[in-house]
């Protein structure tokens, strides 16, 4: 469904974007569901179903319960296709939940022997188990207690009744286990397994093709998938179905049988492929249909079950009679649909499908099917590059277009944007554009007449007159009333606003224009029948739907616009301000001092860093000589730097073994291409060196000049020496390398082996250090997916995926070295490396596996400056931040206790006069803390108390106020118990912190109070006492909540003796906590079964003299 796009933005073009998206896919569901309620009632009536008229209708909106009906039936629809069995179990104790009915004859079943009589049932209720051989049963068990089911699919089993074998594909469930039983066509489990890693095997050589493809042709791309994917499934016709970003599809790419009709180029409309279907493919990426014209088979499930059987993950699920349909009237008995999914940094989506089709029934078995998946992973992360290259690609088109068009203003009447070239049209994609400006107009390419424009500028002062900007692909959707005028040569538009009245104006031409044809006979002219389900059918419904619409305008687009609009509104600013662009110089200097300043500090710190980094960093000019060479580098090579300096690197310091490929490197880092990773002998020098070469492992930076042309190249590399010895000596034992792999030598590099089958046949005592998991926890199992991927977690599928390239390539005999590899050890920590993957052979010279070398990354000094700079940035903003919130809290501040000083001089109740007394004491708590921001001192404990007489109950007051609005937003009950004798204590001491140190504990008390609970304060007397004169009185706070009480985390946030927080909260209590210490307190956190409490003890100084408290020396208050 070809849904319009009418979005208005104010600060950005991306705004309301997802937004968008969400009610996009609301509707696509609706349209969804109202097309498969019509075809399913035509089918009930008899009524033929008319697809291009429902099609046109589908956007009306249907009841919620419809859209529910409608899941339901493509998820949970009780039917399977034939080729298999199905069994539904529950956990752990195997019964049988639901079957499918052919059970009985794919696995050779007698009812009555199975169930001793009791036929009623048929088999709910029995142990899968005893279903199946012995050892089947003992596969299942080991399975359904792996933590992910489904690492271990296809599980090889046999019937105990027929003795027939089946993949068995498991998956879990909301109620149990589901297992899809496939047969297969040969009965050893070894030449099974032999099976699906020679299938991965063909997956590597298509993959290795694909890799092989010189970057930058997306087209190209795609044709070598659909050629791969036929060889490896022989099917009639292989398409790569693409997604536009309104949900409809397009053929990008085919292959097919010479006598097939060809569909390349035609456009689906969204509803050809049903929301609910893209969900299932994101969770099932490989769908294969057997034979459309198959009669489904039925579930039976236990009567307990409150819905059918969920069926998102079975291999078996048969498709909808809607689906089946569309494939007879297209001549396709047998389909392999495959998801192409894109993984980005928090999310995936569905980029499109590799659709295979066939005229016959066709069945391809589960590991060729993974192998099949396994290539759609690895076309989905190349494509991903290519997305991201030609993305990026089009937005440094923009770019320089931006600044060609921004130095036009600077240079230019504003007008000249619109009248030289470049021009605005040149900014986006579009076939026409106008500048109107005072009520003329600049017109370019194809574009409404000048009365129209005045007519559509008029229309959005009326209707988005608050806007600054609208983009539509429907100008009729969009509600101008003079749509239809304007025909299909502008039909989609994008509007900045410059002025209040002033407008640039971008238009597109209708979609069918920029339509790819499939041949002529896909003309539109063409006549088919529109009422039948056919891909003929579906681009004429896709034309129809999409009438009177244009391309939608990308984000990026309305971001370059929206950049535009804002210098057009300053250029104009000034034209009305001052008739002039003239610029003060002065500033302009000033700045550019400072940014001087800031790259010589940069550009220190730099040298710095590279002199005394443990890495090994060289440099050379443009002329390939030496001009940096760094302390580590020398210290490799034995020559120092004073000696290093002006010699040619190719020719004096590379070892003739790498001096083509660092010729290469070097070449191509001049002309600004940067290679990573790449392994260099450098020689060594000295009376008595080591060993003859240094191994290094390097990354080429290009230098570039003021005005970024490359004058250098910085090669900053990693010494790997050592581990290149060790490998050396480990591939020329040629199989005696046990004494290696069992080394507890540090200089053995941690290794890992593959068998044949992808097994884990080795596994050192480096590699137990370096990810946690002991030899005899991994032998035998498969290192993809189950070990790395498994117990070892990776950081997502393309991770996996990578891994998986590497691993197989070295299996096949194809010897990679140092591909980045990162893996989450047994501890969680992430650890990066460098993977080297050699084949491994027998004494025959066979084939028998691969090894696996880890290199350690070492942190880069690049990143760790890359990484410093923001840090640096962003303190220093933060700092500028606190300064400017500190000056300019303190002048509003200064009129409310103004205010309040007035107040009190006026008549007022004792009451208001207690408010202005308490408002007051929290004033000065807020001046005090915006004065006191050196924090360093109070963690440090070296904070000048302030020492002043205070009536201990505002102090009460004060801290009571702070919390009264949080205990009525959670409904909480406050119990203050506080003698009144206490509360006309004068005291001594610093009212503001004891204010902020009570407060702050009583506020924690109430956020974790439990809602519609209590909160008590308690202060108790304790001792007076007398020292050199003067009175003290010891006081005891108890801050009581009922419940669980605070977070440990908040417990030790508060006690940390560092500088370590896990919360603000937690660091706001730290220093009250610190604070009480200065002030001679002490606090503790006590947890009781039904409450928890703050116990918080203090002796603060009175005003009593000695004479007047000799008397009370040990008295208590009572």
């Amino acid at each position: 469904m070809g849904l319009g796009t009418n979005n208005t933005y104010s600060s950005t073009g991306a705004s309301n974007m997802k937004h968008r998206n969400k009610n996009k896919v609301i509707a696509q569901y609706n349209a969804d569901a109202r097309l498969l309620a019509e075809f399913e009632q035509s089918a009930e009536s008899g009524r033929s179903f008319n697809y291009s008229r429902s099609v046109a209708d589908a956007s009306n909106s249907v009841p919620e319960e419809q859209i529910t009906v409608y899941l339901s039936r493509i998820q949970r629809g009780g039917l399977i296709q034939p080729f298999g069995c199905m069994l539904a179990i529950e956990e752990p104790t195997f019964r049988i939940i639901s079957y499918s009915e052919n059970c009985f004859e794919f696995l050779g079943l007698n009812l009555n022997s199975v169930y001793e009589g009791k036929t009623s049932l048929g088999l709910l209720g029995i142990d899968a188990r005893t279903l199946f051989t012995p050892s089947s049963g003992v596969s299942l068990s080991k399975a359904v207690n792996c933590g992910e089911i489904s690492l271990l699919n296809p599980i090889w089993v046999h019937s105990r009744h027929s003795q027939k074998p089946f993949y068995a594909i498991l998956h879990r469930i909301d109620v149990g286990i589901v297992i899809d039983l496939e047969p297969t066509r040969t009965g050893d489990p070894a030449l099974s397994l032999a099976g699906a890693v020679q299938s991965q095997k063909l997956a590597i050589r298509a993959i290795s093709r694909l890799q092989s493809l010189p970057g930058g042709d997306i087209g190209v791309l795609c044709d070598t998938v659909v050629e791969e994917v036929q060889k490896l499934t022989g099917y009639d016709r292989v398409m790569i179905y693409k997604f536009h970003d309104d949900d409809h599809g397009e053929v990008v790419s085919e292959i097919r049988r010479s006598d097939l009709e060809p569909y390349l180029g035609l456009h689906y409309p969204a509803t050809d492929i049903p929301q609910a279907s893209r969900f299932l493919f994101k969770q099932n990426r490989v769908r294969m249909i057997c034979d459309c014209n198959a009669i489904a088979v039925k579930i039976v499930q236990n009567e307990e079950l409150k819905q059918p059987l969920c069926l998102v993950n079975s291999t078996l699920r048969s498709p909808h009679g809607c689906h089946t349909q569309y494939m007879a009237n297209m001549g396709s008995i047998a389909s392999l649909v495959m998801a192409v999914v894109i993984n980005g940094n928090d999310s995936s989506r569905l980029w499109g499908l590799v659709v295979c089709h066939h005229t016959t029934p066709r069945y391809v078995p589960f590991p060729l099917r993974y192998a099949c998946e396994f290539l759609m992973q690895a076309f989905g992360l190349q494509l991903h590059m290519e997305l991201q290259l030609a993305t990026q690609l089009a937005e440094k088109k923009i770019l320089r277009m931006q600044t060609l068009l921004c130095d036009m203003l600077l240079r230019d009447a504003p007008f000249g944007i619109a009248t030289q070239s470049p021009s605005i049209m040149d900014l986006v994609k579009c076939d026409g554009a106008v500048l109107y400006y005072g009520g003329k107009c600049w017109m370019l390419g194809i574009t409404p007449s000048e009365s129209q424009v005045k007519d559509v500028a008029d229309w959005l002062l009326k209707t988005h007159g608050d806007s600054m900007g609208l983009s539509t692909d429907s100008l009729a959707d969009a509600g101008y009333p003079g749509a239809a005028l304007l025909g299909d040569a502008v039909c989609g538009m994008a509007m900045a606003k410059i002025t209040s009245k002033d407008f640039l104006f971008w238009f597109r031409s209708h979609t069918a224009k920029e339509v790819k044809w499939g041949g002529a006979k896909h003309h539109p002219e063409d006549k088919d029948d529109g009422a039948r389900m056919h891909p003929r059918s579906s681009f004429k419904a896709f034309l129809e739907v999409v009438k009177s619409r244009s391309l939608p305008w990308e984000v990026s687009e309305i971001n370059a616009i929206h950049s535009l609009q804002l210098i057009m509104r300053d250029s104009f600013q000034d034209i009305d301000d001052n008739n002039s662009k003239a610029i003060n110089y002065s500033q302009l200097h000033l700045s550019e001092m400072r940014g001087i300043d800031e790259l010589s500090s940069v550009a220190c710190e730099m040298v710095r860093l590279i002199e005394t980094a443990t890495a090994p960093i060289f440099g050379v000019d443009s002329g390939g000589l030496i001009n940096g060479w760094n302390a580590k580098v020398a210290e490799l090579t034995g020559l120092p730097a004073a000696e290093a300096m002006g010699k040619s690197l190719i020719d004096q310091l590379i070892h003739e073994d790498s001096q083509a490929l660092a010729e290469s490197l070097l070449s191509k880092a001049l002309q600004g291409e940067e290679d990573k990773n790449i392994e260099l002998k450098l020689k060594v020098f000295g009376p008595d060196p080591q060993n003859s070469v240094v191994y290094l492992v390097v990354n080429a930076c290009t230098s570039r000049d003021y005005t970024n042309n490359v004058v250098g190249v910085c090669f900053v590399g990693q010494d790997i020496t050592s581990e290149k010895v060790a490998l050396d000596k480990f591939i020329r034992l040629q199989g005696d390398y046990k004494a290696i792999i069992e080394s507890p030598n540090p200089l053995i590099p941690p290794i890992f082996a593959a068998d044949k089958n992808a097994c884990c046949s080795e596994w050192n005592a480096a590699m137990e250090k370096l990810t946690g998991w002991t030899r005899h926890e991994v032998m035998g199992k498969m290192l993809p997916r189950e070990i790395f991927g498994g117990i070892c977690r990776l950081k997502g599928q393309d991770a996996l995926t990578k891994f998986m390239i590497l691993l197989y390539q070295g299996i096949s005999g194809h010897d990679s070295e140092n591909s980045p590899f990162g893996f989450f050890n047994r501890e969680g920590k992430f650890v990066e490396v460098l993977l080297t993957a050699n084949k491994r052979t027998d004494v025959s010279g066979n084939l028998v596996g691969c090894f696996c070398f880890l290199q350690i990354v070492a942190p880069d000094p690049q990143k760790a400056l890359d990484a410093k700079r923001p840090e640096e940035k962003q303190s220093s903003s933060k700092f500028k931040e606190l300064a400017y919130i500190r000056q300019e809290m303190k002048n509003p501040l200064n009129g409310i206790r103004f205010t309040h000083k007035l107040l009190e001089n006026t008549a007022v109740s004792d009451d208001q006069k207690q408010f202005l007394e308490t408002s007051d004491a929290c004033e000065r708590q807020m001046m005090a803390i915006i004065e006191d921001m050196d924090l360093g001192r109070i963690e440090e404990g070296n904070v000048a108390l302030n020492v002043e007489e205070f009536l201990f109950g505002s102090v009460m007051d004060a801290i009571v106020s702070q919390v009264m609005i949080l205990l009525r937003e959670r409904n909480l009950q406050l119990v203050h118990d506080i003698p009144e004798e206490i509360k006309n204590l004068y005291l001594l001491g610093d009212q503001i912190r004891l204010q902020l140190v009570l407060s702050d504990f009583l506020l924690s008390i109430a956020h974790h109070a439990p809602p519609d609970g209590w909160v008590e304060i308690k202060v108790s007397p304790g001792l007076k006492t007398m020292r050199e004169g003067n009175e003290y009185v010891h006081l005891q706070f108890r801050m009581t909540h009922p419940g669980k009480g605070l977070p440990s985390t908040l417990i030790q946030d508060l006690f940390e003796e560092g500088n370590r927080w896990t919360t603000q909260e937690g660091l706001g209590l730290n220093f009250s906590f610190k604070l009480l210490n200065m002030m001679k307190g002490q606090v503790q956190y006590v947890r009781e079964h039904d409450k928890c409490y703050f116990l918080i003890d203090l002796e603060l100084k009175t005003r009593q003299t000695r004479q007047k408290g000799l008397q009370a020396l040990s008295s208590m208050i009572s």
